[in-house]
């Protein structure tokens, strides 16, 4: 059992991983040099993803305000840029602490509740942070703040697309890579083993809030990290990276792609984002009256296409493909 199911884990990275770093290859031998900008905006919401599901899927917190940790990493890139910082380890390394530290505040109250006491105060301190960034007027306020120039990182020149790109896909891959192996560990379990039956973990004398904390604030900061590569790919911070809708969107992604799977989430921002993309610029041609329909109601779409997988799919796309394999061999 073990053998097959970890081989198509393997298939599916491949597959993913593999299809993501030849894209830019794509890009140029079919003269569509978009492909790099719309899959690098897919890789950092996939990065956001991934985060969100360290809690979501491993640790069963359902957070609704993971998009403010976007938006500090976002902001932290934006406001340095603002006064002339242009540093680009500056601009990370303050993205990353202070979503550390806002995670570290934030979840210090979060993680002692659960259920939908969890989901209502994450997503009122997610609204916090955004009509806190509304209200600032130096940076932008409800219109955003413009970046001027992208972060200088030595030798990485981000100016250039294809770079950018690959600095995207390299954080991912890092990421992927650090909780496959943080996951395996001790930590990992002892996560999991919160998910399934808390209260057996804390008569084994495991201290369950602390496991929950520093799973949160990892979670956040690497929402900082794709905040940090949003900013940098659309050269804008906005408020409205903080949106409870943003969160929502994050959380679809874990769904659709699987919770529970390392590579659901980027899966997840796969579908969703190319979804989204090619429905809400296709025109079919052949029927006028259907065209106005999708072009209003496409969201609706997706919608639809949502429910349907949550029936038939409950485990997501990847987590059903896996779920498949292992009933196969059961059988």
């Amino acid at each position: 059992m073990a053998t097959f199911s970890i081989n198509r884990s393997i298939i599916a990275t491949l597959v993913v991983l593999g299809g993501l770093a030849l894209l830019p290859l794509y890009a140029a031998w079919a003269g569509q040099p978009y492909y790099l900008t719309l899959f690098a905006r897919i890789m950092v919401f996939a990065l956001a993803a991934v985060g969100l599901n360290l809690v979501l899927g491993f640790g069963g917190l359902v957070s609704f305000g993971h998009a403010l940790y976007v938006g500090i990493g976002a902001y932290a890139v934006g406001i340095l840029s603002f006064h002339e910082l242009t540093n680009g380890w500056l601009h990370l390394i303050t993205a990353l602490a202070a979503a550390a530290l806002f995670a570290l505040a934030i979840g210090s109250v979060v993680v002692r509740t659960a259920g939908m006491t969890f989901i209502m105060i994450t997503l009122a301190f997610a609204q916090m942070g955004y009509f806190l960034a509304v209200s600032l007027k130096q940076y932008g306020g409800d219109d955003g703040l413009p970046i001027a120039a992208r972060s200088v990182l030595g030798l990485v020149d981000l100016n250039n697309n294809t770079t950018l790109y690959y600095a995207i896909f390299t954080s991912l891959v890092v990421v992927l890579w650090l909780l496959s192996r943080l996951l395996g560990a001790r930590f990992g379990l002892a996560l999991r083993g919160i998910k399934a039956n808390e209260r057996r973990l804390l008569a084994l004398g495991y201290a369950s809030f602390q496991y929950k904390l520093v799973a949160y604030v990892l979670s956040a900061m690497i929402c900082g990290l794709a905040g940090f590569w949003l900013a940098n790919l659309t050269k804008f911070a906005a408020p409205s990276y903080m949106a409870w809708s943003a969160s929502g969107e994050l959380i679809v992604m874990c769904v659709l792609g699987g919770m529970a799977v390392l590579l659901g989430p980027v899966v997840g921002a796969i579908v969703l984002l190319l979804l989204e993309e090619i429905l809400s610029n296709y025109k079919p041609g052949w029927s006028p009256a259907f065209e106005e329909l999708l072009a209003n109601h496409w969201l609706g779409v997706i919608g639809l296409f949502i429910f349907a997988l949550a029936l038939l799919a409950r485990h997501g796309i990847l987590g059903a493909w896996l779920a498949r394999a292992e009933s196969k061999i059961y059988k």
